[in-house]
């Protein structure tokens, strides 16, 4: 049952319309058990004469309103750009443009995936994915059909040939700060790992780190990635490397993919996800499932919630890694979500005895 169904205590859309709360509360009714957001939203049909930072304001062009649009832009608002198949929401100096089909309700859907907690530009992928009548064809009626959601537009093009695809279920997956760390937590039998160097150190020393990392791989028939090093993990003749999704417009996807590198991307939602499927990764890395300090996330965690529906779509159309707060604790509920591997921090370099750690993790896998 809905924690909440509150709509009405509140202004949602700007002027009032009862019959589109009533829809919105329709199907939020039927999304699931979602903490109600408390983030200071409201949908305007109508320009509002002073906008907020909570407003998002649907128009059908925004070059009609060329100067309005910048003002309220920098008020804080967000303007949706509607029309036919298509919409566009400009927020915070981004523009996240969509294609796909709009539904009558999609109004009243934009405002109950609001009300879930979604971010913007998740909750608008969520309510182009929606359909009409959805509400009424099940209990929980949460968009889990891929072939419904948007398409994302204005991305470079993609690859002809997708990356080798990894193994569906990648296991214990270690993300490591030295190629001391792979080597030692390969030695264990762990068969996937990272190396994530962050740290400004000279280039000849990062490509003799990585030469190493490399090198133990092969010895140990283990899969290792490299995090944002691309062109030394290409020369190096890396399994594998991990990008973040800023990183797609400035890595050399195709010399990656002729090289036979394997590639990870990382993503923070549903419109994150769209863009990850459209570049043919070899995985997908979904986070942070929990609060993590190994580094700064552009978005709160996801919880065990999202990433159970994150599996549900994606599962069976591209390999999924849960990542962000993991540990031996939270591990069997991380797994309980389908997701077939889990990556961790410091639950191995953090460990007072990493080998009993590393054993520990992997019967996680087993049970």
């Amino acid at each position: 049952m809905t924690q909440t169904l509150t709509l009405k205590d509140r202004d949602l859309f700007w002027p009032p319309a009862d019959e589109l709360t009533e829809a919105a509360e329709r199907i939020r009714a039927r999304l699931g058990d979602w903490p109600p957001t408390h983030a200071p939203w409201r949908i305007c049909l109508t320009a509002p004469d002073e906008p907020n930072g909570g407003d998002l304001i649907v128009i059908a062009d925004a070059q009609q309103h060329g100067e309005q649009v910048a003002r309220w832009l920098v008020r804080g608002a967000g303007v949706i750009e509607a029309a036919e198949d298509k919409a566009t929401l400009h927020l915070g100096g981004e523009k996240y443009r969509l294609e796909g089909h709009l539904a009558e309700d999609w109004v009243a859907a934009l405002a109950a995936f609001l009300d879930c907690g979604f971010d913007p530009h998740d909750a608008l992928v969520l309510a182009l994915a929606w359909r009409d009548g959805d509400e009424t064809r099940a209990d929980d009626a949460f968009p889990a059909d891929l072939s419904h959601f948007p398409r994302l537009a204005g991305l470079p093009d993609a690859l002809a040939q997708a990356f080798p695809r990894c193994p569906d279920r990648l296991g214990l997956y270690p993300v490591l700060p030295t190629a001391e760390w792979v080597e030692r937590v390969v030695g264990f039998g762990v068969k996937t790992v990272q190396l994530r160097r962050k740290s400004s150190e000279p280039a000849e020393e990062l490509k003799r780190e990585i030469a190493r990392c490399v090198a133990v791989g092969r010895q140990h028939d283990a899969q290792v990635f490299i995090n944002d090093h691309w062109q030394a993990a290409l020369e190096a003749g890396a399994y594998g490397v991990h990008l973040g999704q800023e990183d797609v417009h400035t890595a050399d996807l195709a010399a990656l993919a002729a090289g036979g590198v394997r590639l990870g991307l990382s993503t923070h939602g549903f419109y994150e996800i769209l863009r990850a499927l459209h570049f043919r990764p070899s995985y997908i890395a979904l986070g942070a499932v929990f609060p993590t300090t190994t580094k700064v996330m552009p978005t709160a965690p996801q919880g065990l919630r999202r990433l159970a529906r994150y599996v549900r779509l994606l599962d069976g159309v591209v390999p999924l890694v849960a990542i962000g707060g993991i540990d031996l604790q939270v591990l069997p509920d991380v797994l309980a979500t389908g997701v077939g591997c889990a990556a961790v921090v410091r639950a191995v370099t953090e460990a007072a005895d990493p080998a009993a750690a590393v054993s520990a993790l992997q019967q996680g896998f087993t049970r």
